[in-house]
């Protein structure tokens, strides 16, 4: 009379974790192709933005004058250290007593492929007024030494590429010709500029325009007494980041609108200097502005021929506010978030594979494990795969209902019953739906998932109350004698 001896309980859960163990390996290749296809994304929008304008930097207007001052120079002649007076040329910086900024920005998305990227056309237009300073003597500059033959009005654009046609900078009134480059160093020193008719005397009042291609972000240096900008899209995910937020921007269907106003007291700079901030830290996903890496590494050693020869001297980053047009949904986050899951679908399931073998005598075998966590990491691929070509909301019901058809199929074979098969297809339309809510409701995911795993963990310990873990279950088959 043959005896059939079968893994005690306790044995049979622990090689069920050494299986799901295993399976942790191809979702690990899963989180790696989720990775990879994501830096495949980012190449393929810098490409689409590569011939258009990276993510940009408004700074100015910004007047720059030439000044002569005496500087006592130490050298070593015959080795004896002499001292003497050399008569060098610096820079003056003035910035605006006022500036006001409305900028439209008009969004628009390209397409590379199955990759998009957003791209935009700004429609910049402001006015500032100047003025210097009535106690100018106290920053360590007299009126009688500026050299005001060789004035400049100069506007920065990080990614000169942008600039499109219209630009114009008018004082009181007059037009004024325009020339390339010599921008702000807050804006890598790209942009444009224009020779300045002004002695000095009063205010003068500055009018400018133009056009600007950019991609991903916009941002604008504020500078001077008092900064205000006005900005207004119809893209309807803005982000907002910088140094300073806007006052309770206005988002909706329609798009959003956004103002900053921000005082010279905040920004903690002086009206006239003669050190010119360089370009500030900016947080636009990693994404430096396109051209000005370089124009960066030049501009503390830059010498222009109209300044004679005076170096242009950057001293601390700027500070910026910054307008972001981001996604509405970032697939890949989502699908990198879902994929960290994926432990929690192995694990309930097999858990009720794993009751249905203890509890109801159901025989489930190794190889039938595997091929149900094979289905389970098959989902993230589907996601992924699907949510490139048609969204992710549309790529998750059809991934997961496919995955969800497939396992119910196959546990009523495995199981020996549909009924079972019933159980498990809501168990896991269950799980699915509770992913999405959990990739959703991003502030209440851990509060939901730690809540759920009590439960399990509850079902579990009833459901098992009465098992012997360390017994060995035997059933005899009576042999045909």
């Amino acid at each position: 009379m043959p005896i059939d001896r079968e893994r005690s309980p306790g044995m049979k859960l622990l090689f069920v974790a050494i299986i799901a163990a295993v399976l942790t390996i191809p979702l690990l290749l899963v989180y790696a192709l989720v990775y990879d296809r994501q830096d495949q994304s980012q190449t393929a929008q810098a490409a689409i933005a590569a011939g258009w304008g990276g993510p940009q930097v408004i700074a100015g207007p910004v007047i720059v004058v030439p000044f002569r001052t005496t500087q006592t120079q130490t050298q070593e002649v015959n080795g004896q250290s002499v001292t003497r007076a050399v008569e060098v040329e610096k820079l003056l910086y003035i910035s605006p007593v006022e500036n006001r900024v409305s900028t439209a920005i008009v969004p628009q998305e390209r397409r590379k492929s199955i990759y998009r990227s957003v791209l935009y056309e700004a429609k910049i237009a402001g006015t500032a007024s100047f003025g210097l300073p009535a106690d100018l003597e106290r920053f360590g500059v007299t009126r009688e030494r500026l050299l005001w033959d060789r004035a400049e009005l100069r506007m920065g654009a990080s990614d000169a590429r942008g600039l499109t046609e219209g630009g114009t900078l008018n004082v009181n009134g007059a037009p004024l010709p325009l020339q390339p480059g010599k921008g702000p160093a807050a804006s890598g020193g790209q942009g444009f500029f224009a020779f300045l008719p002004w002695s000095g005397e009063g205010t003068i009042a500055v009018d400018y325009a133009f056009g600007l291609r950019g991609s991903g972000s916009l941002s604008l240096v504020p500078r001077g007494g008092s900064t205000r900008w006005t900005v207004r899209s119809s893209w309807t995910a803005p982000s907002f980041g910088g140094a300073f937020l806007p006052a309770k921007p206005m988002i909706g269907d329609q798009g959003f609108t956004a103002s900053y106003a921000i005082d010279k007291l905040a920004l903690g700079q002086a009206p006239v200097m003669t050190e010119d901030p360089g370009p500030p830290q900016l947080d636009t996903g990693n994404v430096l502005p396109y051209a000005s890496t370089a124009a960066m590494e030049a501009a503390p050693s830059a010498r222009h021929p109209a300044s004679g020869g005076a170096s242009e001297i950057i001293g601390t980053s700027a500070r910026a506010v910054t307008v972001g047009l981001v996604e509405p949904v970032n697939l890949y986050s989502k699908v990198d978030r879902s994929v960290k899951y994926g432990f929690l679908f192995i694990g309930f399931t097999f858990l009720a594979f794993f009751l249905f073998d203890v509890v109801g005598g159901a025989r489930v075998a190794a190889a039938e494990y595997l091929l149900t966590g094979a289905g389970l990491v098959l989902f993230f691929v589907l996601l992924l795969a699907f949510a490139e070509i048609a969204g992710f909301t549309a790529a998750y019901l059809l991934a997961s209902a496919a995955i969800i058809g497939l396992l119910t199929a196959y546990s009523a074979a495995v199981l020996k019953s549909w009924q079972r098969a019933r159980f498990m297809a809501a168990l896991l339309v269950g799980l699915y739906a509770l992913l999405f809510v959990l990739l959703n409701l991003e502030a209440w995911s851990l509060l939901i998932g730690a809540v759920l795993l009590f439960v399990a963990l509850a079902g579990v310990m009833y459901a098992t109350r009465k098992v012997d873990w360390n017994a060995v279950g035997r059933r005899e088959e009576v042999a045909a004698t």
